[in-house]
């Protein structure tokens, strides 16, 4: 699924088993500078992944230059898209403003899990449990003029939601299939 330099973007939801499927890949995340945030870098630090501290509401155009330095390393970057506080399922614009910023392309991922215990929070974040079966979703990669006027960016913003919702459909439509012929277990990223 990963490449570099891509711009990703995923739903808060999916945080755990994002974090273990793609840790130690180098990977940039953007973490709020909330009192929460500051745990998080530190955890996803451990697991490999640099974080970028900003959000949509606080250092935000900081952390997308920062993300843009990242990116220009060769680095890909991923965005908890309707993080830190939600709504939920509601795509925020940094990945597009990056893309036509860099050139570089953005996608979209999600990954589901058959067994996991949902959390009863704004997110309704997933725990994966021991033994648990997960799939991975990736869009196809867009690409933002670096001249594309606020209609366009407007219609790639509801391309990369459209996009979002489609892979979030289509794997917690199909966890359960894990392991079957059509879907075989992988043990590691291609």
């Amino acid at each position: 699924m990963y490449e570099k330099p891509v711009i990703y973007s995923f739903w808060h939801r999916a945080v755990f088993p994002s974090a273990w499927m793609w840790r130690n890949c180098g990977i940039a995340v953007m973490v709020s500078r909330s009192f929460d945030g500051e745990y998080i870098a530190r955890i996803i630090e451990k697991l490999g992944f640099a974080a970028v501290r900003g959000s949509s509401s606080r250092g935000g155009a900081q952390a997308l230059l920062e993300m843009k330095t990242h990116l220009e390393k060769g680095a890909a970057v991923a965005f908890t898209i309707d993080g830190p506080r939600g709504p939920k399922y509601v795509a925020k614009p940094g990945p597009v403003l990056l893309s036509r910023t860099t050139g570089l392309p953005m996608a979209a991922f999600y990954v589901a899990i058959d067994n996991a215990w949902v959390l009863n929070t704004w997110d309704q974040l997933v725990i994966p449990r021991p033994f648990s079966k997960a799939l991975a979703r990736v869009s196809a990669k867009m690409r933002v003029p670096a001249n594309a006027d606020d209609r366009q960016m407007a219609e790639f913003h509801q391309q990369l939601q459209s996009a979002l919702e489609r892979v979030t459909s289509f794997a917690e439509a199909n966890v359960a299939r894990v392991g079957s012929p059509q879907f075989p277990i992988r043990t590691r990223l291609p």
